[in-house]
């Protein structure tokens, strides 16, 4: 098997890229924003619309390669819950929307603890849980109306194959439904009253089906298998588990920043600076922290182009210019708190330059809580800021290796096929910078004062 075309629908995009095994590289990729319908009778992912793309660029791409297989790897804290006639029961919660804090008390009441979960109580829809318990209160007819709910990867693979399913790594990110060390099923799901309507968990790279005689016609691909799917950082991770002895981390950029380690110290977990347990491809526990660092990224460049040089970084050591945290307070080690300038940019190169360093110093402060060793291994857009990466590596005091993959999770996902790779040319480490320690150490100081 050689060929095989990935599906990714990230929180920010949709993307679908074709994948050659034999050179362990994309070879083509189409992309398209993701859209949210503002409702009714909630804000939602516009499903006609991404199957319209899917289907679309499935199609063009396959016209210049033999695809060989299929896989689809999502964002998690999301599903869709299907009629009995395979239907959406209802519309596709966007995690986002804030319509479930307000049953915050009473869902509270009902989630199993942290220590048998490893989900955190987050915001938002950002526990699948919450988001199952505040839809089923809005909708009085829905619980009657669900036949099966399916976590994000695989509601595309049904879309594919006709079969249902969950996975593991879906399950397992932050859904307050899954226990990762006995894998099987928390208590929330009979109390949320979906037992036994909860599609069936199966490993990501297990068979789902066969792509669909219909689509086969519509798609020109031939009656290639359909993996069961998996959640998108758990599919930057894959790639590593394979190729690597621990210890080590890896750090999935995208709209989350998601931090894993592997093989590191066993450092206590605190749910309420947003670090979790994620389960890995293979069902193991892993240690995880995230921020929404891509999220932030667009927040402070606000449009702007600029990258920031090395005459910005001198400027931004020199005046001392630094982003505290946070940009996004609802989430992350510091949650709660509202960004500030110790000193205000002076133009676009130093406001850059700051918060490259910033998501940095960020990242770091998830390394250190989840008890990260060895290298760090950088997947995703962040691979293209050198600002991070070396502010990465020196916070950390840890080499850093970034990826010369323009998407870790395709490759990652193409990976469950489970067919020899060749693993894509890996830059050199980039090793902490001596003249960058002062500046991490007066941010780290910045951060303790706020919060006394």
């Amino acid at each position: 098997m050689q060929i095989i075309a990935v599906i990714d629908i990230g929180k920010t995009n949709l993307k679908v890229a074709l994948v050659d095994l034999s050179q362990g590289a994309e070879v083509a990729v189409e992309t398209q924003p993701n859209r949210v319908i503002p409702g009714p009778p909630w804000p939602h992912f516009d499903v006609a619309g991404q199957w319209a793309f899917l289907s679309g660029a499935l199609r063009r791409l396959a016209r210049g390669a033999r695809v060989e297989g299929i896989v689809v790897t999502t964002h998690g804290a999301c599903a869709a819950l299907l009629d009995a006639e395979g239907g959406l029961a209802a519309p596709v919660l966007d995690y986002e929307h804030p319509g479930p804090d307000a049953l915050r008390a009473a869902y509270d009441a009902i989630r199993p603890p942290f220590s048998l979960t490893g989900s955190p109580a987050l915001p938002m829809g950002l526990n699948l849980g919450a988001q199952l318990h505040w839809m089923l209160e809005q909708d009085a007819g829905l619980r009657d109306r669900v036949a099966q709910v399916v976590t994000w990867p695989q509601y595309w693979g049904y879309r594919l194959t006709g079969a249902v399913a969950s996975d593991l790594s879906s399950l397992g990110c932050h859904t307050d439904l899954w226990n990762p060390w006995t894998g099987d099923w928390s208590s929330l799901v009979e109390r949320l009253g979906l037992a036994g309507r909860m599609a069936p968990a199966r490993r990501p790279g297990e068979v789902l089906g066969v792509l669909h005689p219909d689509l086969q016609a519509d798609l020109g691909i031939g009656a290639v298998p359909v993996l069961v799917g998996i959640h998108d950082s758990n599919a930057s991770l894959l790639p590593h588990l394979l190729a690597r002895k621990a210890p080590f981390s890896v750090v999935s950029t995208g709209t989350w920043v998601i931090s894993m380690a592997i093989g590191g110290s066993a450092a206590p977990l605190d749910p309420a600076r947003d670090t979790l347990v994620n389960v890995s491809a293979f069902g193991q526990a892993v240690p995880s922290a995230r921020f929404m660092g891509g999220r932030e990224f667009d927040l402070i460049r606000d449009g702007s182009t600029v990258a920031g040089d090395v005459h910005d970084a001198e400027r931004v050591l020199k005046r001392g210019v630094m982003l505290l945290p946070s940009v996004v307070g609802e989430s992350g080690p510091f949650p709660g708190r509202s960004d500030r300038w110790s000193v205000t940019p002076a133009d676009a190169g130093e406001r850059a330059v700051a918060l490259g360093y910033y998501l940095a110093l960020m990242t770091g402060e998830c390394l250190s809580m989840i008890g990260a060793a060895g290298p760090s291994h950088v997947e995703g857009p962040f691979c293209a800021n050198p600002h991070f990466l070396q502010m990465l590596a020196t916070a950390s005091g840890r080499p850093v290796h970034a990826s010369a993959a323009r998407t870790g999770t395709a490759l990652g996902a193409a990976m469950l096929f489970g067919k020899p790779v060749m693993p894509a040319v890996e830059a050199d480490a980039i090793l902490p910078d001596p003249a960058l320690v002062p500046y991490a150490e007066a941010w780290r100081l910045g951060v303790q004062v706020s919060t006394r």
